[in-house]
């Protein structure tokens, strides 16, 4: 029998939904949040202005910035995800669903795509079945497909129902490459339009190749020649915000320093990146039984922020912390010993390294909190008391959203 002490699931997020709509610009409200409030982002040196380099360039008009959202299976199928980029997208400008590899074995919720061809996909995470390349030129999304001889890329917008209708058209087209060579050609078709490519390439090769349809369609087909290494491709409008939804299965979020800086600098540049998000910890607690495993945990965290400092000096970093966990202990569901000690130590981990963090654990209401949201109707979170549900991670990403649009809106305020 699942038990402990009871959080009630729906006065939390009830409580989440009044703190944001209390709202009536004065200072002290923002003072407050800042503060207190248990869905705040918690910033380093208690710097409120630490993410108005980020507004500042989302608000440009010109081209897209991009939110790159690394996670463990928690986000997988663009869960979390979804709730920021169409609430960025609502904000900014902005369509489409972001990067994604041109082959993956867990499906997108917002793109289906379809590669024919000498494609061969190398990813630094998951089990014995995944294969690894014999370098460490993976990109910026932990993995690289390389082509030998050509192939076909078919990509269609999502039709799901629920879907926000952003992402149900794209406007252009995206295709991240490096090493490419025998006579190495790409084309870019939907319906009847055929764009010329824009090309933006640095000098080792790495390159941005972009296709702008001049409207939103929700089809394209990209044929390849030739060799290259693919590093990603995207759908996205012409300008606004672009979130990436990039799930490593299985991934602690340690792997990211084994990764060729150059080319993870090179990616970033090309790809105009303003913030990355880590969300991670999650799969670390069964093995996290004592302080000394999770400071280890934590000095390699810390080496993954300083990796992003410098690949990516002009993005901003968020760390997302794990989630409450429930464990079986003396036939009762508790929170999994040390995931509060995780959480705390993960915290002063980022703020430490110039990250900021939002803490998950307390937005769900704490310990024993997943119980809880297992137990709610409909279910937010899955029998393994590990995993949301979709409309669990549909909460999480609504309340992560309105955080992140809080700080817009004091930004906002200080500008006038």
């Amino acid at each position: 029998e699942a038990s402990g002490s009871k959080v009630n699931v729906d006065s939390v997020l009830n409580a989440v939904q009044e703190n944001f709509r209390m709202k009536n610009d004065t200072l002290d409200y923002y003072r407050d949040f800042f503060a207190n409030n248990p869905d705040r982002i918690f910033l380093p040196g208690d710097d409120e202005a630490f993410f108005d380099t980020l507004f500042h360039r989302m608000e440009a008009d010109s081209g897209i910035v991009r939110v790159l959202h690394y996670g463990d299976s928690q986000i997988e199928m663009d869960r979390i995800s979804t709730q920021l980029r169409d609430s960025l997208q609502s904000r900014f400008g902005g369509i489409g669903t972001g990067m994604f590899p041109v082959l993956s074995n867990v499906p997108s919720a917002s793109i289906q795509r379809a590669a024919s061809g000498g494609f061969v996909q190398y990813t630094m995470y998951g089990d014995s079945t995944t294969q690894r390349a014999g370098h460490n030129r993976y990109g910026i999304m932990a993995q690289v497909v390389q082509m030998s001889g050509g192939g076909a890329i078919n990509l269609r917008a999502t039709r799901n129902k629920t879907a926000p209708e952003r992402t149900k058209t794209f406007q252009t087209v995206t295709l991240l490459y490096g090493r490419a060579g025998g006579g190495f050609r790409a084309r870019a078709v939907s319906d009847t339009i055929k764009p010329t490519a824009a090309i933006k390439r640095l000098d080792s090769g790495t390159t941005l190749m972009s296709w702008d349809f001049g409207k939103p369609v929700d089809k394209a087909r990209i044929t390849l020649e030739g060799n290259a290494e693919i590093y990603g491709m995207s759908a996205d409008g012409d300008e606004g915000v672009a979130v990436d939804n990039i799930p490593l299965r299985g991934c602690s979020g340690t792997i990211f320093s084994r990764i060729s800086k150059p080319l993870m600098a090179e990616s970033v540049e090309l790809e105009d990146v303003g913030l990355i998000i880590l969300q991670f910890g999650g799969n670390y607690m069964p093995v996290a039984n004592s302080s000394e495993v999770i400071s280890s945990y934590c000095t390699k965290i810390a080496e993954q922020i300083q990796y992003f400092h410098e690949a990516a000096p002009g993005a901003k970093i968020l760390f997302i912390g794990p989630s409450d966990m429930g464990t079986s202990r003396n036939g009762r569901i508790v929170t999994r010993p040390r995931l509060p000690e995780m959480v705390d130590s993960l915290k002063a981990t980022a703020l430490r390294n110039d990250a900021a963090y939002w803490d998950l654990f307390r937005m769900m209401g704490g310990e024993n909190s997943m119980v809880q949201w297992v137990k709610h109707n409909p279910p937010y979170a899955g029998a393994d008391y590990t995993h949301f549900t979709p409309a669990g991670a549909e909460k999480v990403g609504d309340a992560l959203s309105r955080t992140l649009l809080t700080y817009y809106d004091w930004y906002c305020l200080k500008k006038q």
